[in-house]
């Protein structure tokens, strides 16, 4: 029997399967006219509009509609066959001569009966089918039978099968959502290391507006004060749904921007100090030219001074700032950054204070040095491992060449070299005109890696334990703690703390809210900003991103400004014992700014510079 009409059991070039078809619609058209009827009524999966010379897949006749032509119709892609298209849980549906669909099973039966009538026929019009059916195994013929009674039939959409009736069960007609595993949610980070650095300034910025944080009322801002002088904390829900009308976060806002300085001199600003000369320049300084004004100032600053390092002592005082106009001490109470005593953090430090701390009998270290001293001997430890491996190798090859007397007298050979290299000045008779270096030399020359450190964040200088109050005497009674000449002359050093003390003033931080539009892609959004400008202590940092959390819906991002000397701080020293405890809890600070300060810092010689807050989850760059 010939071939029937639209079978390719052979693949062929696209263009020439186009060529062929177009060529079949046209002159083939008159020839399934009569027939396309019954092949739009009796064929189950074959809707009214279905286009004309259409087929489901490459071995099926090809599909007409009455009163229409081929040409120009848009067409089924012709690579589809029933390879790429079978599934063993799912019934197909294989399209007869008359254009009615049958089942692939009854139909390989079908063709088994006929077979005797008309063989060469049906193997002819089988030959796609019954190929692929041999190959199947039992099982899957018994788990297609199985699942009979779903079919998929022919649509004019984009897919090639769809499903009557009965859900999908089948892994390979998923999609890659439903069959992937569950994404693990990544670990909710609650908290972000703790900062010892003082900032100068804090942007944040949030999809919600943040205009809830400025002008507060007489009554919350009276609240928030009094709440800071008696360490009273309010508790906030974990989401607001409207932050400006909850008094109790305004008032908890206002509380968290106090902090507490001396000197307090209002045309002034006094922090920072360090290469703060432009501040100061044209401003009045009546102390400068007046002896008795400068002792009265310094008189009362050492009280103030004595007094935090009693708080301090006690655990009532958790840490605080020494501002001068040369570099920055910090003091931290035990239990702080995991240390079980009293740490003070000195940064930047010259030689000439070094050795007068010394010569007070001041013990201390330099942490950055001895690291830098410990990863070298770690390397050079490694060299000498290497050389003496070196050594021994060599060694053996001597012994084996029995040539171990002449690899020794070649040593002492160079070694002779070496100790006769100025043989050549007593020939000359000029050894004597050589100037030795004298011993002042040799110890500049010693201390010559120390000089280079003043000034640099690798000059930070740690004392710890009872040396922190011979370090408060020595503060004291330094002179070069203040400057003798210059825009700060006779103005004493910046005291800040999170909490008051004799001699203190109340400050505030300053906050200022600023709608401003973003662009993201080809669009702009709304984002509300909110500026921070102040010595920031540590405590306020964590203060006021604690209140952004409910406020915000767990959705806000913060751009840190560091002073620069005071990065170093987040360094670590000696004496940490994380497991420590230590009661702070009348410090006069939050419960959890506490446990946060406690933690072990893991910032190194490095400061915080954003902070991003997604989903109530913490992200940091530093």
């Amino acid at each position: 029997m010939s071939q029937q009409s639209g079978y390719s059991p052979s693949f062929k070039r696209p263009s020439e399967i186009m060529r062929m078809r177009r060529k079949r619609a046209r002159s083939e058209a008159g020839v399934f006219s009569s027939t396309s009827g019954q092949a739009s009524t009796g064929s189950p999966g074959q809707s009214g509009s279905s286009p004309a010379c259409v087929r489901p897949f490459s071995p099926g006749p090809l599909f007409n509609s009455q009163g229409r032509s081929g040409g120009g119709i848009k067409r089924r892609n012709p690579f589809a066959n029933i390879e790429n298209t079978y599934s063993p849980k799912k019934k197909l549906l294989i399209y007869n001569e008359e254009g009615n669909a049958e089942a692939a099973d009854s139909y390989k039966n079908k063709s088994t009966e006929k077979e005797g009538e008309d063989d060469k026929s049906t193997k002819t019009e089988c030959h796609g089918v019954l190929s692929f059916s041999a190959s199947l195994t039992e099982a899957e013929k018994q788990e297609r039978h199985d699942a009979s009674s779903r079919c998929l039939t022919f649509s004019e959409d984009d897919s090639l099968f769809e499903e009557e009736e009965g859900d999908v069960t089948s892994p390979l007609l998923k999609s890659p959502q439903a069959i992937a595993p569950a994404s693990i949610a990544p670990p909710v980070c609650t908290e972000y290391p703790a900062d010892w650095s003082l900032k100068t300034r804090l942007l944040f910025t949030s999809p919600l507006s943040l205009s809830w944080a400025e002008q507060p009322k007489a009554q919350e801002e009276a609240l928030g004060l009094s709440q800071h002088c008696r360490a009273q904390f309010s508790t906030l829900p974990h989401s607001l749904q409207d932050p400006r009308s909850c008094s109790e976060l305004r008032c908890a806002f206002q509380q968290s921007l106090v902090y507490w300085q001396h000197p307090s001199l209002p045309w002034l600003s006094l922090f920072p100090r360090i290469n703060a000369e432009r501040s100061f320049t044209g401003k009045s300084t009546p102390w400068a030219q007046d002896t008795s004004l400068q002792q009265s100032l310094m008189s009362e600053w050492s009280v103030s001074l004595s007094s935090l390092y009693s708080l301090l002592k006690a655990r009532l005082c958790p840490y605080f700032y020494l501002c001068s106009y040369q570099f920055t001490v910090l003091f931290k109470a035990a239990g702080l950054s995991g240390s079980s005593t009293i740490t003070a953090l000195i940064s930047p430090t010259t030689r000439g204070l070094r050795e007068a701390m010394k010569a007070e009998g001041i013990e201390f270290s330099l942490p950055l040095v001895e690291e830098r001293k410990k990863s070298m001997d770690q390397q050079n430890q490694g060299e000498e491992e290497k050389e003496e491996e070196e050594e021994e190798e060599r060694a053996d090859e001597c012994s084996e060449l029995k040539e171990g007397v002449d690899c020794r007298g070649g040593d002492e050979e160079e070694n002779g070299d070496e100790d006769s290299d100025f043989s050549w000045l007593k020939e000359m008779g000029i050894q004597d005109k050589i100037k030795k270096p004298d011993s002042i030399t040799i110890q500049l020359r010693k201390e010559g890696h120390t000089v280079s450190l003043d000034h640099k964040p690798e000059s930070v200088v740690c004392v710890e334990g009872s040396h922190t109050f011979t370090l408060i005497n020595f503060l004291i009674n330094c002179k070069s703690l203040v400057a003798a000449a210059g825009s700060q002359a006779g103005l004493p050093p910046t005291l800040l703390a999170p909490i008051a003390f004799r001699g203190a003033t109340m400050h505030t931080l300053k906050a200022r809210s600023v709608n401003v539009k973003s662009q993201v892609g080809s669009t702009y959004q709304n984002i509300s900003s909110l500026e921070i400008t102040g010595p920031i202590l540590p405590s306020s940092l964590h203060a006021i991103t604690t209140l952004l959390r409910p406020s915000q819906k767990g959705n806000f991002s913060a751009t840190l400004y560091t002073h620069a000397p005071t990065a170093v701080m987040n360094m670590h020293t000696k004496q940490q014992c994380p497991g420590s405890s230590v009661d702070l809890s009348g410090c006069g600070l939050h419960p959890a700014s506490i446990q946060q300060l406690q933690q072990s810092s893991s910032l190194g010689k490095t400061a915080l510079t954003h902070i991003n807050m997604k989903n109530y989850s913490y992200t940091w760059r530093n």
